[in-house]
């Protein structure tokens, strides 16, 4: 079972204010951070996301067909956390809605290009 998904990102700090604003529209929250990583997950939790700058020091990518999922409270939470991307340098990749499997959920890319969905548990 996957412990973390982790993102690479280029500029620590953008990333950190995008998914502070993204994630925290869910109910998640900073867990800890370093100088070169920050991890996210529930209050008094542990990590389930991060973004980091690359080990190598090589540029970040994004995988094609990679996509990190996180499960939203409620519709309203996919809807604030999709709307924060956006406000935040992201780009839609698929409007809030219900889609074919019934699951209510959007798409969005963070300003690295890494794709993320948010889905509504409740």
């Amino acid at each position: 079972m996957i412990v973390n998904m982790c993102f690479g990102t280029q500029d620590l700090e953008r990333a950190g204010q995008f998914y502070d604003a993204v994630l925290g529209a869910a109910g998640l929250a900073r867990t800890g951070a370093s100088e070169r990583s920050i991890y996210y997950g529930s209050p008094g939790g542990g990590a389930g996301f991060a973004v980091t700058l690359p080990y190598d020091g090589e540029p970040a990518t994004h995988g094609n067909g990679t996509m990190a999922t996180i499960g939203a409270p409620d519709r309203a939470a996919v809807d604030r956390m999709h709307e924060a991307a956006l406000a935040g340098g992201g780009t839609c990749e698929g409007p809030p809605g219900v889609r074919a499997n019934g699951y209510y959920v959007a798409y969005w890319r963070d300003p690295d290009g890494n794709k993320m969905n948010a889905v509504a548990l409740g």
